[in-house]
């Protein structure tokens, strides 16, 4: 069974990370969708667990998609889970910079552990978790930038609502 491993902070989780996540899902047999922590990114919006619980909403219809979260390295995560490859999505040739140099590192800890980078869709190449905040702010319409079922929460939270 090959598995692949998409890590990422999700706070909150857009529509280009869930069509990154569709795309992968159709590669492997099993695609786990990790929160993990990022020690350069300071505390989310959302905890760790509300991230995990919004995920498994968004893709309940995905049966080879499973939402986990993690704070350990994503090369020893991707060894206790006997995965094969991380996937990481790609907006713009900054982050290719940035993932490259991640991807050699993740193989160095764990040999047997090769990175797929998947492009983000066209519809999708501007978005980002900290693009849909400061959009939230400014009470911006959402739908086109996150799952439905996660706007009102977005919302809430932004306005100080619900946590």
């Amino acid at each position: 069974m090959k598995t692949a491993i998409y890590p990422g902070s999700f706070d909150p989780v857009t529509l280009g990370h869930l069509n990154i996540i569709k795309r992968a899902a159709r590669c492997f047999d099993k695609l786990i969708v990790c929160v993990m922590v990022n020690s350069e990114k300071p505390a989310g919006m959302f905890t760790p667990d509300e991230r995990v619980d919004m995920l498994r909403r968004v893709c309940e219809k995905l049966p080879n998609v499973e939402i986990d979260q993690s704070s350990s390295l994503v090369a020893d995560y991707a060894r206790e889970h006997r995965a094969c490859t991380l996937i990481k999505g790609l907006r713009a040739v900054s982050d290719y910079e940035k993932e490259v140099q991640m991807a050699l590192i993740n193989r160095q800890l764990n040999p047997r552990l090769d990175t797929m980078f998947l492009p983000s869709g066209p519809k999708y190449n501007h978005l980002s978790s900290s693009v849909v905040k400061e959009m939230a702010r400014y009470g911006a319409d959402l739908s086109d930038f996150v799952p439905r079922e996660i706007i009102d929460e977005v919302n809430d939270r932004i306005n100080g609502r619900n946590g």
